[in-house]
């Protein structure tokens, strides 16, 4: 599957190199331009394939995502497995995510809780954390892209169709800084 998620992603233009600031501040030579992917059906349908077919065992009832990427493979993965989609939005009245919008679980509700991108996982624990609260049983997580090269645990089943290991600098340690090569703000 690597091999096909890394194909799948390059062809989309998803996998830049270059040099990168990310929202961390930190550098690197490779981004996921997720939107990228996105904006393409098929690919993402594919992706989210693997997702399914990894849980499909699981007898998911609830494929749950952040906002935005998040909703968009929680919708096509529900799909696959014959499931809803639920979207969990940042909290208006503070920290963590919330589902809003009439989305009511069943008590015990076995749900998939999925994501395009893992960084640091925080929006995937927050999500965790509101199917909890809402009454759903978290039952495994899936990613299109693991940043963290598998060092990230959720103390779930955990399935990314691609690990990257993606090497980060400080800016004043940055090789790509010291040659002067041009950064992109992501």
């Amino acid at each position: 599957m690597p091999d096909d998620a890394t194909r799948l992603l390059r062809d989309a233009g998803a996998l830049l190199r270059g040099h990168f600031q990310y929202t961390s501040g930190r550098h690197g030579a490779l981004y996921v331009e997720k939107f990228r992917l996105l904006e393409n059906p098929a690919a993402t349908t594919e992706l989210c394939s693997h997702i399914a077919d990894r849980f499909r065992a699981a007898a998911v009832e609830i494929v749950a995502g952040p906002t935005t990427g998040g909703t968009i493979i929680a919708f096509e993965t529900a799909r696959q497995l014959r499931a809803k989609a639920f979207s969990a939005e940042r909290n208006p009245q503070g920290e963590g995510r919330i589902f809003a919008r009439g989305f009511t679980f069943a008590p015990g509700a076995r749900t998939l809780v999925v994501d395009d991108v893992l960084t640091t996982g925080g929006s995937l624990r927050d999500t965790l954390a509101a199917v909890r609260a809402a009454g759903g049983e978290p039952v495994g997580v899936g990613v299109i892209v693991d940043r963290t090269g598998g060092r990230t645990d959720f103390g779930l089943p955990f399935y990314g169709c691609l690990t990257l290991d993606i090497e980060t600098h400080a800016p004043e340690q940055c090789p790509l800084c010291q040659r002067r090569v041009p950064v992109t703000i992501t």
